[in-house]
């Protein structure tokens, strides 16, 4: 929660960064009590340029939304509005999240069925990882070594080879992530470069968390709502200002 209020306040600006449009708590049978979002991105100067050949990047906004209910969560980009090309709202990328308090060993927490094993693509991603590609320098690389860092407040890290074997507490989120881009020419080049562009925010989101965990550590759920609304609000006036 923390890690994602930052991220936003970090990203919006201009016309550039995200719209809250709502922010409530939710109840349902599948996950249970939680917070909803409905969001709107509004983030063109992070389109590929070959996206933007034909679609100009000011055109490019995506709606969200997302249910938080940890240890699961769920996100929805249910339109992604290119004004130019009237069908590309079948558009669709969702995010299911799993929090374990484990190692990453689990070969099925999110119970896919055999079909959707055979065509599942698995990767294991180490936030003490320092690669990087071309989606982390769009997406944003904060430069932070945590094979150096320490918690002033804990005493956790630094995250050295072999980590995960090592630590205690750990936790392992299982992001099951789909995508459909029912568009011919370019439908299966614009799937790989969401794949890649989410990949990263994985990585630099989670590196995050763990970097800012003096700033997080012994918040109350309470004490996170207020500062989110005091954000969301902050982050609407920012973008009419």
């Amino acid at each position: 929660m923390y890690v994602v209020m930052k991220l936003q306040q970090q990203n919006t600006k201009g016309n550039e960064g995200v719209e809250v449009l709502e922010n409530r708590p939710f109840e349902d049978n599948v996950l249970g009590k939680g917070q909803f979002t409905l969001k709107i991105y509004r983030l063109q100067s992070k389109a590929p340029a070959w996206l933007t050949a034909f679609a100009p990047p000011d055109t490019l906004v995506m709606q969200e939304e997302a249910w938080n209910a940890y240890p699961r969560c769920k996100s929805e980009l249910i339109k992604f509005a290119l004004l130019q090309c009237p069908y590309f709202p079948k558009f669709c990328l969702t995010i299911e999240t799993i929090h374990k308090a484990d190692n990453g060993h689990l070969e099925n927490v999110h119970c896919l069925s055999k079909e959707q094993l055979a065509n599942r693509q698995l990767e294991n991603i180490d936030i003490a990882s320092a690669a990087s590609d071309y989606w982390g320098y769009i997406v944003g690389i904060s430069g932070i070594d945590l094979s150096k860092f320490q918690s002033a407040r804990t005493g956790r890290g630094p995250l050295l080879e072999g980590w995960q074997d090592r630590c205690n507490p750990i936790m392992t989120a299982y992001k099951l992530v789909t995508v459909d881009v029912p568009y011919w020419g370019f439908g299966s080049r614009l799937e790989q470069a969401f794949l890649a562009g989410e990949r990263s925010l994985f990585l630099e989101s989670h590196r995050n968390c763990f970097a800012w965990i003096d700033e997080w550590f012994g918040m109350t759920v309470e004490m996170m709502r207020e500062l989110e609304e005091q954000s969301d609000s902050s982050l609407n006036k920012v973008r009419i200002s």
